[in-house]
């Protein structure tokens, strides 16, 4: 049924001999691209990134876009634009169905042929992001002149797209603050935050990694200045239509963070209730967009626990009931190795995550008489695993107060800012 839906778009668009009204395509569930092909390819990502999930299988989706491209390619003004588009859209169907390595190749081969500077850092931005997301050394990659400017030096509009340059910078900064280098992060962030605008130039991420190196280093003031301005594009704006994203950086998953970002915040600033609130919005929109055992369901439950320590810790009380049920889940979902693997030595998806909800589990345990064995074997598993290079483990399980670096869990990359 998809793919007779699909011909038929393509055969109306591709052949008719005259344009398809854009009031036609708009009724059909399209919209926002300046060309008829983009038009077209922006329905068919729609639907194979929104309708895979309720409708299509992720292989029908994906044959969708693959003859979208075919049907494109070479088919006149906006045709370049479109298979890109379509390429970006490949390359997060390929994330989200749990093949990361296939996604960054196809990211490799949208940057190759893309038709313009916007399309380039898209998927530079994406690529970066898949590169976190897998904990790869991160320092040789970095480099603007070796993996952006180069690709784009061509393009005459480069230098007048500041919003493009601000989103290079903000990926460089993200980077800087996981490889524990806070000043070259700041003097990469420094100026750009003006360039905040919602949801016009998608700039969502860039923004979000601005905030968060705020709140990592115990701005809290200006980074909740941050996160609500980027709240409030959210809700104001329809980012549905910002296809120039891909992977971990596409506007759901930049909705899902800073939601997530902010109710971290909330916690660090002891305001507990709102904290709850926002932690409890982002569980749901990680749930809604994907499923109750998705990692980044752990993800968001780490946090919450971790924000019930915080409350507890603040008003003198205790809920260690509460507490270990979430990280026991958290690691659940996240599939922890057993604490007596080997596998603190090998590479291990979510290690960030999973040595910090390990940490914090530890205290837990250790603070009761007859379970103080299981929680320093605990204790040593997350020791051992831990590797941010800002704060040691110990500094990480403190209770940060404003103004003090505390640490963000990053929910697009799942890592430990």
């Amino acid at each position: 049924m998809a793919m007779s839906w699909i011909r038929s778009v393509l055969k109306e668009a591709i052949i008719a001999p005259k344009p398809w009204g854009y009031r036609q395509f708009a009724a059909a569930g399209g919209g926002g691209g300046e060309t008829q092909a983009e038009r077209v390819a922006a329905e068919m990502v729609r639907y194979a990134l929104g309708g895979a999930v309720h409708r299509s299988s992720p292989e029908e989706a994906m044959r969708i876009l693959e003859q979208g491209a075919s049907n494109l390619q070479g088919g006149g003004e906006g045709s370049a634009e479109a298979v890109g588009l379509l390429m970006l859209a490949m390359s997060t169907l390929l994330y989200r169905s749990g093949r990361r390595q296939d996604a960054m190749e196809k990211l490799k081969a949208t940057q190759q042929v893309a038709p313009s500077a916007a399309f380039r850092v898209a998927a530079w931005e994406a690529l970066m992001g898949l590169h976190m997301e897998a904990g790869q050394e991160m320092s040789y990659l970095i480099s603007p002149n070796d993996l952006v400017d180069l690709s784009i030096k061509d393009d005459s509009k480069w230098s007048d797209q500041d919003h493009l340059k601000f989103r290079v910078n903000a990926i460089r900064g993200l980077v800087a603050l996981l490889n524990g280098e806070t000043e070259s992060a700041a003097q990469l962030f420094v100026d750009w935050w003006r360039d905040i605008s919602g949801g016009e130039n998608q700039t969502q991420n860039a923004a979000i990694s601005y905030g968060e190196y705020l709140h990592c280093v115990g701005d809290f003031q200006m980074a909740a200045q941050v996160y609500e301005k980027i709240l409030e594009a959210f809700c104001m704006d329809d980012v549905s239509g910002n296809l120039l994203a891909a992977g971990n950086m596409v506007p759901d998953e930049a909705s899902l963070g800073v939601t997530c970002s902010y109710g971290q915040l909330l916690s660090h600033s002891g305001k507990f209730a709102e904290a709850e609130d926002y932690l409890t919005r982002a569980l749901q929109k990680v749930e809604e967009q994907f499923d109750a055992n998705h990692p980044k369901v752990g993800i968001i439950l780490t946090c919450i626990a971790r924000m019930y320590k915080m409350k507890a810790k603040s008003e003198g009380s205790t809920s260690i009931m509460v507490q270990e049920g979430l990280y026991r889940k958290a690691l659940e979902v996240l599939k922890a190795p057993a604490i007596n693997s080997e596998g603190t030595s090998k590479q291990v998806d979510w290690r960030d995550i999973i040595s910090l909800a390990r940490g914090e589990y530890a205290e837990l345990l250790l603070i009761q008489s007859n379970r103080k064995a299981e929680g320093e074997r605990m204790k040593q598993w997350a020791e051992d695993a831990w590797r941010n290079r800002r704060l040691t483990l110990a500094q990480a399980l403190e209770f940060s107060e404003p103004s003090k670096p505390t640490l963000v869990v990053d929910t697009r990359i799942g890592r430990v800012v």
